[in-house]
């Protein structure tokens, strides 16, 4: 059973809602769990916010924090997370933001995804440095783990 099967299980059995607010990944956590028949019971909208304007638009994510930290920070996916689930009134939001590649900084290097997931008792921020594998790998490791971190605050619930 994938991890969005198992996400569609979990939240219809808890009665939980979920979304996504996604930049580098564009979409495809939002499309893993929507593949799945059924899956508008917990899931009724996803932003997708790969630009620094659409972060502020649709998640409220501040100027200040984006200029202060960039939008691959722990700061910025925190905000993401938590304007998500505001916007959706979901019970539990990941957000994902991070360097795909090619490319990438000294300071921000390819393969680096800043994670967060938010419900109403808590947010929780990582860092996953997942190397330079290429920018389908990071994105396809980027979706699976988002999908663990809701499955993970699913079960928790």
């Amino acid at each position: 059973m994938t991890f969005a099967q198992q996400i569609l299980e979990g939240a219809v059995a808890k009665g939980l809602t979920v979304t996504a607010a996604e930049s580098c990944t564009g979409g495809m956590v939002s499309a893993a769990i929507t593949d799945i028949a059924g899956s508008s019971a917990i899931f009724e909208r996803g932003f997708v916010t790969y630009s620094n304007r659409a972060k502020q638009d649709m998640l409220g994510v501040r100027a200040e924090t984006l200029a202060a930290v960039g939008a691959v920070s722990e700061e910025v996916v925190r905000e993401m997370a938590e304007g998500a689930r505001a916007a959706a009134e979901a019970d539990i939001a990941v957000a994902i933001s991070g360097i795909a590649g090619p490319g990438g900084s000294e300071f921000k290097p390819e393969g680096r995804v800043c994670f967060a997931l938010a419900t109403a008792r808590l947010t929780r921020v990582e860092t996953v440095e997942y190397g330079a594998p290429g920018r389908a790998e990071v994105r396809q490791r980027a979706r699976d783990h988002a999908l663990s971190l809701i499955l993970e605050a699913i079960r928790a619930a």
